[in-house]
């Protein structure tokens, strides 16, 4: 909700066109999608507010049947509003929550809701939680779906005031939402209203619940309903006659009932009917992206070298760093010098170059400030003065975008939907979620199921999150090794058995198309690339990267200016650039792989000495995937098997996705060979090993020139 006295960032931008915009913001035809059921529908809405005579913005998020699942989506929404609104107080935007009892008690999201509300980087001043208590969860009663006397106390955590209030007196409702409603303004902390009420005809209104609970509802049916109740109290008071009543109860149906036929003429479903949160200006007005192209993603030596000095520097004085903090500066210097980036500073210069050109970059999750593997350090803490913390990343340009990065409670589901929220109220945002490591992605499959995934098929919303998941298989043990990337790559909407037409903006097109976009970059460089594109191209959708933990350090997983030069793009597919590439027609193997383990067969083949007789390809982005790359690489090496090489266990990983797309590609003229682990049900042995033994025999695979020629 928002109020009409906000500057002018917070006001909806009108356009002679704005009537055109059925097709706007988002880019579809609603029938092209999944759509939804109307009640998991959003909606925008500007209206006066009659007791202050102000224009206010209302906005209703599209939320799944999953229980309280929209709840830190609509609290990111809210956040991002405020943010950009400059509202730092919670005055002009706030949210109001509705919620169910039984789910109120019984979804743990509830919970992790409430404990982002006072945390500096998720608060959202508070918040009115409204509980429609019917006192039954489906079919179940209150003595079996909660341990505590009420489904409001786990707002306890928080100390959250809670009002319990008899849903059949009107007059009683409307004092207590008035004292919350003054609560929030006056405190800016969260308040509960429990509606206590019971629902009259079941589940939906349409299901039996004498079933379940025959003497809940025995009751329940000699009870009044609540306007024959209060209209018998106004009378009986003399406040209005039965006949006043009977006169406000036809009118009242009388426009339900023209309303109702008015509808059975509209033949065109407005999609602005059903958006939460438009992006005025972002599509044309015939609902297509300005243009079908993304320019090059890459930046000028001074600009690279301008970021790499902000990030290699303290620029606040007498600022005291920790001696070890003082080495990775120095080692960052020292790379800007020869010209080169690891992945932080591959990152460091992405965010960077996007904060001068403007766009707000928000980066959160637990320990991101760090980084889980001590590698990012965005912000500096001075070692002598408690509290006090610097973030070079803001200091680089006075006419620069904020950057916000914040660590986050121990919270997946709940973060994870805030985020997602955030990044719905502007297009002009970078917005990223870093998970702990990979698997840690599994406590908010729902936020990913539910609303990432098919957020564009079933609410014509796009959204442009990012996912940062860290994978790998390092030795360590099953939990931590796999962000399962087979979970994001079998959700995909594109078709293994189709090879799709070549044209000039096919590279563009794809990404149109696609539900969400899957990468695994094994250079800082493509690291660096993938993440300006997801701001330089011209619409929005979720980006999934598999981040690497070893590589971090890894010597060889360095790039070079060069690669980050103005004209230079993402590349969706690294070819063989070796010797191997000089004599295309003696090379025996070619082995496409994702990821870290190109280091490990590059080694390998190294060590061998097999390099013009092996080329390895490195597939960057796995979906959607490059066929036509793919169709070139394979056509270069018309004699050599092709072998699809991943670390991960032949039932996980990349496997069953990658290998119908690359027969397709080709036609089915050509087999394609498994390397990598057996089946397994866990992600990863905990034996280190095991885990070296498994990794020498899928390498010997591999190379094993002989054993391919004789099955052939």
């Amino acid at each position: 909700m928002r109020s009409s006295t906000d500057p002018e960032p917070c006001k909806p931008v009108r356009t002679a066109g704005r009537e055109k915009l059925q097709l706007l913001m988002f880019g579809l035809v609603f029938l092209q999608g999944s759509g939804d059921v109307k009640y998991h529908l959003g909606m925008y809405h500007r209206r006066i507010n009659r007791v202050t005579e102000r224009q206010i913005t209302l906005s209703l998020v599209a939320n799944p049947s999953h229980l309280e699942a929209v709840d830190p989506v609509v609290q990111g929404k809210t956040k991002a509003e405020q943010f950009y609104c400059g509202d730092t107080d919670g005055n002009r935007v706030m949210s109001i929550l509705l919620h169910g009892d039984a789910a109120f008690a019984g979804q743990g999201i509830v919970y992790e809701t409430f404990h982002l509300s006072d945390l500096p980087s998720y608060t959202t001043h508070g918040t009115i939680h409204v509980v429609a208590n019917n006192q039954i969860g489906f079919t179940t009663d209150p003595r079996m779906a909660r341990s505590s006397p009420y489904p409001t106390d786990v707002a306890r955590v928080v100390n959250a005031p809670i009002f319990h209030v008899n849903a059949d007196d009107p007059e009683a409702v409307m004092y207590v939402c008035n004292v919350a409603a003054e609560w929030r303004a006056t405190f800016h902390k969260d308040v509960v209203v429990d509606l206590v009420s019971y629902r009259r005809n079941g589940h939906n209104e349409m299901d039996e619940p004498m079933f379940t609970q025959p003497l809940m509802y025995k009751q329940i049916k000699k009870q009044k309903p609540v306007l024959q109740k209060y209209a018998e109290k106004l009378i009986a008071e003399g406040a209005v006659t039965r006949q006043e009543y009977e006169e406000e109860i036809s009118k009242y149906d009388k426009i339900c009932e023209e309303a109702y036929n008015r509808s059975k003429d509209e033949k065109i479903m407005h999609i602005k009917h059903w958006l939460d949160s438009p992006w005025p200006g972002f599509f044309t007005l015939d609902g297509q992206p300005k243009t079908m192209s993304c320019p090059s993603t890459g930046l000028s030596e001074e600009t690279l070298a301008h970021i790499g000095q902000t990030a290699s520097s303290v620029p606040v004085e007498d600022f005291t760093i920790h001696g070890g903090l003082s080495r990775i500066l120095k080692s960052r210097s020292l790379m800007v010098q020869n010209r080169s980036v690891d992945w932080a500073l591959g990152e460091y210069m992405a965010f960077g170059s996007l904060l001068k050109e403007g766009i707000h970059v928000r980066l959160s999750g637990q320990d991101v400030e760090r980084g889980t593997f001590s590698h990012r350090h965005h912000v500096l803490h001075d070692q002598n003065v408690d509290k006090r913390t610097c973030i070079p990343m803001n200091y680089m340009d006075p006419n620069q975008a904020p950057y916000t990065v914040c660590n986050s409670s121990l919270s997946e589901y709940g973060v994870l939907g805030f985020e997602l929220g955030f990044a719905m109220a502007s297009p002009n945002a970078l917005v990223l979620w870093e998970a702990q490591f990979g698997d840690f992605h599994n406590t908010a499959q729902c936020i990913i199921d539910q609303f990432i995934c098919p957020g564009q098929a079933k609410w014509v919303r796009q959204n442009g999150i990012v996912l940062l998941l860290p994978h790998g298989m390092e030795g360590m043990g099953p939990e931590h090794s796999s962000a399962r990337p087979e979970r994001f790559l079998q959700m995909c909407n594109d078709d293994p058995d189709v090879f799709p037409k070549i044209t000039e903006d096919f590279a563009v097109r794809q990404l149109y198309d696609c539900n969400w976009i899957v990468v695994n970059c094994s250079t800082p460089a493509n690291y660096f690339h993938v993440l300006r594109r997801q701001i330089l191209l011209p619409f929005r959708k979720p980006l999934i990267i598999f981040t690497p933990k070893s590589l971090l350090r890894h010597p060889e997983a360095k790039s070079s200016f060069e690669e980050m030069l103005p004209g230079t793009h993402f590349s969706r597919l690294i070819p063989e650039q070796g010797s191997a590439s000089q004599s295309a027609a003696g090379v025996q193997h070619l082995i496409f792989c994702t990821g870290k383990v190109f280091y490990d067969l590059q080694r390998e083949r190294k060590s061998r000495g097999l390099e013009e007789r092996v080329a390895i390809s490195r597939i960057e982005q796995l979906s959607p995937f490059p066929f036509d790359l793919v169709k070139a690489e394979a056509e270069k090496y018309p004699h050599a098997h092709l072998l699809w090489c991943q670390e991960e266990h032949k039932n996980q990983g990349y496997y069953d996705y990658v290998k119908p797309r690359i027969s397709t590609t080709l036609n089915n003229t050509r087999p394609v060979w498994y390397v990598g682990r057996d089946p397994a049900a866990a992600p990863a042995t905990g034996n280190k090993k095991a885990h070296l033994l498994e990794l020498q025999r899928f390498l010997d695979t591999a190379f094993n020139l002989e054993a391919f020629q004789s099955a052939s």
